[in-house]
């Protein structure tokens, strides 16, 4: 086996998953702009987006995230593109790649949050919580915006009422620097194994969530 820098020569990217619902009607005036901000604020980072090539708040940070001169890549519910386009009537805009996953909305949350190495939850509903979920029972890092929405304020009662503890979550109402905060979430826990404890990268994760 060769040393680290002959199997990982160059560092890769971030993939941040955005995550939020896909019909913003309910999530206050000023969403749209929001959203694209975030997905700017990704971009912006040299961060991949990851979204699920779906219609409302992650559509819009994927624009957002393109008109920044950023990388978009979808995980669709459907099996096809005709399927995307047909059945589930979803868009393909904004996107560089769309993977059509085949898994229905529920295991294309699970290949979706997988494939991230983080998960910012916008204003959303049931299929966002599933997502915030399986991320958290995963300990992925995540970043919650807060907004005129009451989302976060869920997110933090679910939080407070689980089993356990993931403390990689941080809240922030500002996109740039929610984003900034999870890439420090990001560099915390790919550095993880070169720790001497457990306890100190949750320190230091703790730290960040206090800022």
């Amino acid at each position: 086996m060769g040393d680290d820098n002959q199997l990982y020569p160059t560092p890769q990217a971030y993939k941040i998953c955005v995550s939020g619902a896909a019909d913003t009607a309910h999530c206050g005036e000023g969403t749209e702009e929001k959203a694209r901000a975030l997905g700017a604020a990704i971009a912006a980072a040299g961060a991949i987006l990851i979204d699920g090539a779906t219609t409302g708040f992650p559509f819009f940070a994927s624009q957002g995230a393109k008109e920044a001169g950023g990388r978009v890549i979808g995980f669709s519910p459907a099996a096809s593109r005709r399927q995307h386009v047909h059945t589930y009537r979803l868009p393909t805009a904004w996107h560089d790649l769309i993977i059509y996953t085949g898994f229905g909305y529920s295991g294309r949350d699970i290949l979706l949050t997988q494939s991230s190495d983080a998960v910012i939850v916008g204003c959303g509903r049931i299929g966002t919580f599933h997502e915030f979920t399986t991320a958290f029972e995963d300990h992925k890092p995540i970043g919650v915006l807060q907004g005129p929405w009451a989302t976060d304020d869920i997110i933090k009662e679910i939080i407070a009422k689980a089993r356990g503890e993931n403390v990689a979550v941080v809240f922030d109402a500002d996109p740039q620097a929610l984003v900034a905060k999870v890439e420090k979430l990001i560099h915390v826990h790919r550095a993880q194994g070169k720790r001497e404890t457990e306890d100190q990268t949750i320190a230091e994760i703790r730290d960040l969530g206090d800022q």
